[in-house]
Parts: C-alpha cells; sequence; structure tokens
C-alpha cells in the first residue's frame, strides 16, 4: 500500500502536493535535489552567489563557498550552519589561477568530490565603448568574467571526465546576448562565457557531463559597486541608458538561485549548451 506508517515521507509528499499526477510520487522525489553533492559556488559572498550557497544547502549540497572578501564568507558561513546546511569557505580571486586549484582542491578535500560548478564571480566595466576603453580595464574583466571560469572549468573537468558525470552553470548576462546592456568589455566577456558554455556542453556532451548558462537581466546585487558612474559619458546616456527604461522589473538574487538550481539538479538531466534567460520580459521587447 502506498499510505503506510513506514511510508510516512511518501504519503507527505503526496498530500502536501496535489499537483503532479499519482506516478511522479516515489521516495527520490521527496529527497532533496542536491542530497549529497557537492558544489563549487564563486562570488558567494554577496547577491546571486550568496543566494545561490543559500539554496544548494538547502537542497542538501555540500557547498565550497568563494569569495574575495572575508567577512562576507563569514557572514554567509554562521547563516548557512543555522539553517543545518553544509559550507566550507575560502578567500579566493578568479583572476588567480592558484586560487582557482585551492578551491577546487579544497572541495576535493572536504567532500571528496565535485559534482557541480556555478562560475558566478564577475565584474562590470564602467560602460566604456571601444574609443575610451583602457587596457587595464579589458584585461581586469576578461580575466575575472572569462578565464577565470574557464580555468575553474578547464579544472573541474577533470574531476568530471574521472567520474562520468558533472554540471556546470555559468552565469553570463543578457549583456552577453545583445549589445548594449553594458560596456563593451562587459559584453564581450558574456559573449565569450556563453560561446565557452555552448563549445563545452557539446564537446563533452557524450561524458555525463552538462554545461549551461544562466542570462539575467537587471538583478538586485552589488556588482555596481564594481562601477564608477563618474566614468559615465554623454555617448553612453544616448545609447545605452535610453534602453534601461524599457525594463520593467529588477529580479532578485533568489529569482536567479532558482534557476541554477535547475540547471545544476538532474530536473535539467536533458538541458545541455543552452543559455537560461532570466529578465523578467526585458528583452522579450
Amino acid at each position: 500500500m502506498l499510505f503506510t506508517n513506514e511510508n510516512h515521507s511518501l504519503r507527505h509528499c503526496f498530500l502536501s502536493s496535489a499537483v503532479l499526477p499519482f506516478f511522479f510520487y516515489t521516495k527520490e522525489n521527496c529527497m532533496k535535489k542536491l542530497a549529497g553533492k557537492t558544489a563549487i559556488v564563486t562570488g558567494a559572498g554577496s547577491g546571486m552567489g550568496k543566494a545561490i550557497a543559500q539554496l544548494f544547502a538547502a537542497e542538501g549540497c555540500n557547498v565550497v563557498a568563494t569569495d574575495i572578501q572575508q567577512q562576507r564568507l563569514t557572514t554567509l558561513q554562521t547563516e548557512i550552519k543555522a539553517i543545518g546546511g553544509e559550507v566550507t569557505t575560502l578567500v579566493a580571486d578568479m583572476a588567480v589561477e592558484e586560487d582557482i586549484e585551492r578551491m577546487m582542491a579544497a572541495a576535493v578535500a572536504a567532500y571528496g568530490t565535485l559534482d557541480i560548478l556555478i562560475n558566478n564571480a564577475g565584474i562590470m566595466d564602467h560602460f566604456a565603448p571601444v574609443a575610451e576603453l583602457d587596457n587595464t580595464m579589458w584585461e581586469k574583466v576578461m580575466n575575472i568574467n572569462v578565464t577565470g571560469p574557464m580555468k575553474a572549468m578547464r579544472s573541474a573537468l577533470k574531476i568530471f571526465l574521472a567520474k562520468g558525470s558533472g554540471s556546470i552553470v555559468n552565469i553570463a548576462s543578457i549583456g552577453g546576448l545583445y549589445g548594449a546592456r553594458a560596456g563593451a568589455a562587459y559584453t564581450a566577456s558574456k559573449h565569450a562565457l556563453i560561446g565557452l558554455t555552448k563549445n563545452t556542453g557539446y564537446i563533452y556532451s557524450k561524458t555525463g557531463i552538462r554545461c549551461n548558462a544562466i542570462a539575467p537581466g537587471a538583478v538586485a546585487t552589488n556588482i555596481a559597486d564594481t562601477i564608477d558612474m563618474t566614468r559615465i559619458t554623454a555617448l553612453i546616456n544616448d545609447r545605452i541608458m535610453a534602453g534601461m527604461v524599457l525594463n520593467a522589473k529588477t529580479g532578485e538574487p533568489v529569482d536567479i538561485a532558482k534557476a541554477a538550481l535547475f540547471l545544476a539538479s538532474d530536473d535539467a538531466s536533458f538541458v545541455n549548451g543552452a543559455v537560461l534567460t532570466a529578465d523578467g520580459g526585458w528583452t522579450a521587447y
């Protein structure tokens, strides 16, 4: 019988949500979506990265959270531990290859393996167009937004290929799909990250490894802290800012975290090399 005392958890799952067909209600579906999995989340100290780390931990995942600021990580660790989650924190800079290797080693040392990589850390570029873009800004944005994620993917793939499974989720941007949501460096970096996502998803599609991206629109995070608004010129106001009024809604970090949970979990087992736009309809215009 389905509804017995020994099957109480299954009965609770069925009774608490009578929306899915009867055959969906199995013991497996009552489990947390990432139970027993281990994930690295970069830029986890705030914004989307923090929301992803918290949600993954709530879903049973062992989280290795990295950020450039220790205080943010300390706060995150306290909050995750308070809900009974498991987390290891590590100060790491995505522009430093040694830091990337340390976070991979930390995941294996703490939890024995790695199952999920979330490349979330990123910075903006003051909206500078090509004629106003200096080499320092170009190199900094590309190193953190593209080169760092590539190196993290390369290291993670060594683990994934050995075990025949793994999921990568790259946090891109609608700036990686269109030309006027940011400056030249940021736009190029996110286009490159999406290209890297598609290539990786396709190339490794026969190995049990998936690679997808999320393209958020406007989200309430602190990435604006990396923008020097005094450098916004008349050209930028004319060509870029005018389109900002088309955005009807600003999302919350948890909105992106839910998308990341879907892509990282087995619910998205047939989704690979894809870009999930999460922008409240901004780019539908």
